[in-house]
């Protein structure tokens, strides 16, 4: 019977006639795929930034700041991931979306950060993006653990009475996880040690969790375009070494990764960041599914 439980609370929650919760997150629709996987049919999501956009540099616009207005919770990446959103927020000047408001929920707290160690802020060029630690955290899918329990906490708090709900949903997309990192684990196995260069600071959270060696980027600032000495020096690094893998995402700069693969003999994978940034990449557990199958197919090919 207390298996049946789960079931019951969901079907009961189906019946429900409220107005769903209009959640708005902001630069990542994995944000918004994880609240739909908590918040099932009580919430509606959506992102304020497409999947294939460069998140870091939005631009908000009237229809915006609208969804931001009429949203009942914020979710946020949060430490400099969204350097627009500050700026939204003081031209809205609404009190709901302010630190430790129910209405605000900045996913960033209680994850182990990397690359945290030293404040990457510059007098000459202001803070940089990253400068407070890598934002790119959920892209270890065991980072969606408490990214999940603070979206529950967050949603509970809007509508208490949904409490078992949320957490049948949760307890689904976390049994459900379990079983994909077993298999995800044993594909990456044979690849553990594998160096990689990578196009922007985008996957340290991944290759940490599934045992890759990021040796170097080609953006060593995050967000701004290498300088040609830097350029030539990281090619003959990658020759020297015999880095022989190049990751980029779809909205990398064509020529730099052309000339890098191209000099370098490395081949090129397009990994994707965010849910939606590949046809095969529809939800959460999907986009792992996807980057570990093209990285697997990567490395095959260039041994």
């Amino acid at each position: 019977m207390l298996y049946a439980l789960p079931f019951l609370l969901l079907w009961i929650a189906d019946a429900w006639g409220a107005d769903p919760l209009y959640v708005v997150t902001t630069s990542t629709t994995d944000l918004k795929a994880l609240v739909q996987s908590v918040g099932g049919k009580r919430v509606q999501v959506e992102s304020l930034a497409p999947p294939l956009h460069d998140p870091h540099a939005l631009e908000v616009k009237p229809g915006q700041l609208s969804k931001i207005k009429d949203a009942s919770l914020l979710v946020r990446i949060g430490l400099d991931h969204e350097p627009w959103l500050d700026h939204a927020l003081r031209t809205l000047s609404d009190r709901r979306f302010v630190r430790d408001s129910p209405n605000y929920l900045d996913t960033s707290k209680g994850i182990q950060l990397l690359q945290a160690e030293t404040p990457r802020v510059r007098a000459d060029k202001g803070a940089h993006v990253h400068g407070f630690g890598n934002t790119h955290y959920w892209l270890d899918p065991e980072n969606s653990k408490p990214i999940t329990a603070a979206i529950l906490e967050a949603l509970a708090r809007l509508a208490p009475g949904e409490r078992l709900y949320f957490e049948a949903n949760r307890k689904r997309f976390l049994d459900q996880l379990d079983e994909r990192l077993k298999i995800w684990f044993r594909a990456m196995a044979r690849l553990k040690g594998t160096r990689v260069v990578t196009v922007h600071e985008t996957w340290p959270y991944f290759a940490q969790r599934f045992g890759l060696v990021v040796v170097a980027v080609v953006e060593p600032t995050p967000g701004v375009p290498p300088s040609p000495s830097y350029l030539a020096g990281l090619i003959q690094k990658m020759r020297d070494s015999g880095i022989k893998l190049l990751i980029a995402e779809p909205y990398s700069n064509a020529s730099v990764v052309r000339q890098v693969t191209s000099q370098s003999g490395a081949t090129a994978i397009t990994l994707i960041s965010s849910v939606g940034g590949g046809s095969e990449a529809s939800d959460y557990l999907s986009l792992f599914d996807l980057n570990i199958k093209r990285l697997s197919s990567a490395v095959a090919a260039a041994r």
